[in-house]
């Protein structure tokens, strides 16, 4: 009797060993029987097709087509798509400055890069790209619509713009050599403003040199607001510094690919030490166009409680894309992990959500007339109290004067005025900027209060 239950738990445990094997079989007879049908069809497209086309060309797009069917970032460069990246991380490249994907089978536009053609023209991150020089996009791939948007130098290209709420429209773009500013500054005061447009090779660098010149040349400084506002990313280790320059410990973010032993984690300790801002208040801009090595910041800074983000909520790119050379003909393009934030929040398609929400508005400055109504402008009010008694009498002598003089002006007069909250000849105010700037100001406050 013991043999027969040794011999079925035998017999039980082999079984799935024996299914396991059937099963791989089938999946490799099924990859074999695929790949005889591409080799087919490859051969019908070179006997039949209605117009000669290279294999180099069939491939390639075969390749991309595998790779973009997985999602919208994993794609094949060809040696000019390779060459043109590299020079996009150094921070120097031609085009119209334009972060894209693909969204239900049109180009959308993730950012604009800071003054360039696109910027310029006043594309914004959300817009959907129709057509390029008339043609439909609908079915190109990604790199299929780039390559049409590419051109020499100071050549024009004619896109079809859908932006929500909004009349679709044409707007013609000149093509340009794209240099990247990485870091930008501007003088707000005792507030310390930094921009960052994307991640490039220098970005931590240049960063630490503004920050630098911004104490030099403000000793009163009550903080900072780092504006990543339509960054559309960059290089992961940037991402990474410069999270770490606000910081002096903890989880920055963690890539988590299919084999859950390959996951990392990048942490504050890694990379720069202390906090080169001193501990002063720190609010982050984010919006829509805010995406992937941006939104790393903006995660690893509001999980760790560092700084208060504030806009609108980020695009939501949290993949890790992986350029694997292949031959010496060109590259894939792979997506092989997901970011997340210090707390375990996937960033993939959710983004980060502002601590506090300001859209883009703008303020509408209304005169106020409240000062016709406050003590001292009743006839019978008591004098104020001076500690400079000999200058009393004077001051209630002009006080008076001054009554007698608003009292007596015409209307026509009144009309002559200059109104103080006449802003046309003003700077267009940044609305999402002032208000950052208005919190800092604020949590420097409780900052000081705190000591």
């Amino acid at each position: 009797m013991k043999k027969v239950i040794l011999f079925l738990m035998m017999f039980m445990l082999a079984t799935p060993a024996f299914a396991s094997k059937k099963k791989t079989d089938d999946k490799d007879v099924d990859v074999y029987k695929y790949l005889a049908i591409f080799s087919e069809t490859l051969k019908k497209i070179k006997t039949d097709y209605v117009e000669e086309v290279s294999e180099k060309k069939l491939i390639e797009s075969a390749i991309n087509g595998m790779l973009t069917a997985l999602d919208p970032h994993s794609s094949y460069l060809n040696e000019d798509d390779f060459k043109e990246m590299q020079e996009q991380t150094k921070g120097e490249f031609g085009g119209l400055g334009i972060e894209v994907t693909m969204d239900a089978g049109f180009v959308k536009v993730v950012s604009p890069i800071d003054d360039t053609p696109a910027f310029k023209a006043g594309i914004q991150a959300g817009d959907y790209i129709t057509h390029i020089e008339g043609k439909n996009v609908f079915g190109m791939t990604l790199n299929q619509a780039v390559e049409k948007m590419r051109g020499p130098l100071k050549t024009k290209v004619k896109l079809t713009i859908h932006r929500q709420n909004t009349e679709p429209f044409e707007v013609t773009i000149t093509r340009d050599n794209i240099k990247i500013k990485s870091v930008k500054t501007e003088d707000k005061g005792n507030v310390g403003y930094l921009r960052i447009s994307s991640f490039s090779e220098t970005t931590t660098d240049d960063l630490k040199k503004t920050i630098d010149q911004i104490k030099k040349d403000h000793s009163d400084l009550v903080g900072y607001v780092l504006d990543l506002r339509n960054n559309p990313g960059g290089l992961l280790d940037q991402a990474v510094r410069v999270s770490d320059l606000f910081l002096t410990q903890g989880e920055i973010v963690s890539t988590r690919p299919r084999n859950k032993d390959e996951i990392q984690k990048f942490s504050a300790e890694d990379t720069e030490k202390g906090d080169y801002i001193d501990g002063l208040p720190l609010v982050v801009l984010i919006n829509e166009g805010s995406a992937s090595a941006s939104e790393i910041v903006s995660g690893a800074l509001q999980d760790n409680k560092r700084a208060v983000i504030v806009g609108m909520k980020s695009f939501g790119k949290g993949s890790v894309q992986t350029v694997v050379p292949v031959s010496d003909v060109g590259a894939i393009r792979l997506t092989t992990a997901r970011y997340y934030t210090p707390s375990g929040r996937s960033i993939q398609a959710k983004g980060i959500e502002p601590d506090i929400k300001i859209p883009l508005a703008k303020v509408e400055y209304i005169q106020s007339h409240m000062g016709d109504f406050e003590e001292a402008a009743y006839e019978n009010a008591l004098d104020k109290q001076d500690e400079d008694k000999k200058d009393k009498k004077k001051e209630v002598k002009d006080e008076k004067k001054k009554k007698t003089l608003k009292t007596n002006k015409s209307n026509k007069d009144k009309e002559k005025e200059p109104d103080p909250f006449d802003k046309k000849d003003d700077k267009k105010e940044d609305y999402q900027l002032e208000r950052a700037m208005d919190i800092v100001r604020a949590l420097n406050i409780l900052h000081q209060a705190g000591k």
